[in-house]
């Protein structure tokens, strides 16, 4: 009989076009899927941290269904598997990469234990097209700049996806498990829960079906609505490839399928996927992006740090007084997630008219939004700031009032968020009270506030400030 297998599951929580999975299968014998509640786990924010835990319980069932059973366990990996080795006698253990320095760092040591120990140990490319370091400049050097990296993987062969399993091999007797209530990964969510629930789109089947839907409709004016706030123009596979409900290939097939049958928006939506890749590539090479100015010229810029200024109090409550940036942070307390041209307004306004560091935003967001992903959290903000690689130009100032008659003339997009001053407001715009602190202690009958910063006096403060500097 062949030994079991230890499946240590991350951000691939998913059956179908699971490399690890699959190479499990492929050895043989008994499969033993296991999720480890680990520090990165225990440092997530309240909103992704919550919205694991959906994931989870999913999941769970998934392979429920096909007669296996998902192991939760807590501690340091590099406890938890060597002692579940021990339990079940397994001899081999699989899981996916990831890309940030700690769990790089984590992996090549339990392979190394693993294998010093005559276990055999691979881990497998599960949640990007290309692994970082296969695509290199003709120098041999990685990509700074989107769009070279664009020109060299927009024609590589990328793998087709592998179907999910219709049955696994249980071991004799399964290891314990925690209960995952008992991790309360939904505890810091607290009344903000129940209001953004209805808007996750959890779990596999879910996903395919939302990227099913998108193929055949969205997709062909994506090129266009995709900036356009108030409208539903945009694939919403976020959160689900953040969780790994949904593959990258999955998503490049279907969209590669949609360029060849003639939808407009196709190329446009496969340029966004590569984005998310450059993002990857970039924190894989350059890991300082995920906490420090990326350009290391703008070290001494003169932002504020300070999280408790009114000003920032005002950004996070969603109480500037400009539409554009208020409707966004309310979105986003309501559905856990923000409309893509929402987040470039957001950030443009804290870091340049709010002349505030970008890792206030930055942390912010990692607490906020379910489909938080560290790599593409890093590099979206500091392309806002204009710190980060293939960043926006200094001079590059968003003005959100323009910015909101451009893309939403009518503004459908406040009028669904924002209550104040209004005599019938959206249910959704009074769910923003429902979902925040009542620390806030916010009313939906106040007055809505006037402008903290104006956007002619916010560009030329931020102006002066970069004039100063030599970049």
């Amino acid at each position: 009989m062949t030994s079991p297998t230890i499946l240590w599951l991350r951000r691939d929580l998913r059956l179908s076009d699971h490399p690890a999975l699959d190479a499990a299968i492929r050895r043989g014998g008994p499969i033993i899927p296991v999720f480890i509640y680990e520090e990165t786990v225990a440092q997530m924010g309240a909103a992704p941290k919550w919205r694991l835990g959906l994931s989870l319980r999913d999941l769970a069932q998934r392979f429920e269904d096909i007669g296996s059973r998902l192991i939760l366990r807590k501690g340091d990996p590099l406890k938890v598997i060597p002692s579940l080795v021990d339990e079940t006698g397994a001899g081999a253990v699989h899981w996916s990469r990831l890309y940030d320095p700690t769990s790089i760092t984590q992996s090549k040591a339990l392979k190394t234990a693993l294998k010093d120990n005559g276990i055999a140990a691979e881990s497998h490319n599960s949640h990007l097209l290309f692994e970082p370091w296969t695509t290199q400049t003709k120098t041999g050097g990685f990509y700074r700049v989107y769009t070279p990296f664009w020109r060299a993987v927009k024609d590589r062969p990328v793998e087709r996806a592998l179907e999910a399993p219709k049955s696994l091999s249980a071991p004799d007797q399964w290891p314990s498990s925690d209960p995952l209530e008992s991790w309360a990964l939904g505890q810091a969510m607290q009344r903000g829960a129940t209001v953004c629930l209805p808007y996750q789109n959890v779990g596999e089947e879910n996903a395919r079906s939302q990227l099913r839907d998108f193929i055949e409709g969205a997709i062909n004016t994506y090129d266009t609505d995709r900036n356009l706030p108030a409208l539903p123009g945009t694939s919403g596979l976020s959160e689900n490839l953040t969780y790994g409900e949904i593959s990258t290939r999955q998503c490049w097939h279907a969209g590669m399928y949609a360029r060849h049958e003639g939808m407009r928006g196709a190329e446009t939506w496969l340029k966004e996927l590569v984005w998310r890749e450059f993002a990857y590539h970039l924190m894989y090479h350059t890991p300082h992006i995920l906490s420090e100015n990326w350009r290391q010229e703008w070290g001494a810029f003169p932002w504020y740090e300070d999280e408790n200024r009114s000003e920032v109090i005002a950004w996070k409550q969603g109480r500037t007084g400009v539409l554009f940036v208020d409707a966004a942070m309310r979105e986003m307390y309501v559905t856990g997630k923000m409309h893509n041209r929402g987040r470039m307004i957001v950030a443009s306004y804290l870091t340049k008219h709010l002349m505030c560091h970008w890792r206030i935003g930055l942390d912010w967001f990692a607490e906020c939004l379910t489909d938080w992903d560290p790599a593409s959290n890093a590099m979206g903000w500091q392309w806002s700031a204009g710190s980060g690689p293939d960043a926006t130009p200094y001079f590059r100032i968003f003005n959100a009032e323009t910015q909101l008659d451009k893309f939403d003339k009518a503004h459908a997009y406040p009028d669904r968020w924002i209550a104040e001053g209004r005599t019938q407001p959206t249910n959704t715009a009074l769910s923003f009270f429902d979902a925040i602190p009542r620390s806030w202690g916010l009313d939906p009958k106040a007055a809505y506030p006037s402008p903290i910063v104006g956007m002619a006096e916010g560009r030329q403060r931020a102006l002066a400030a970069y004039e100063d500097r030599e970049f």
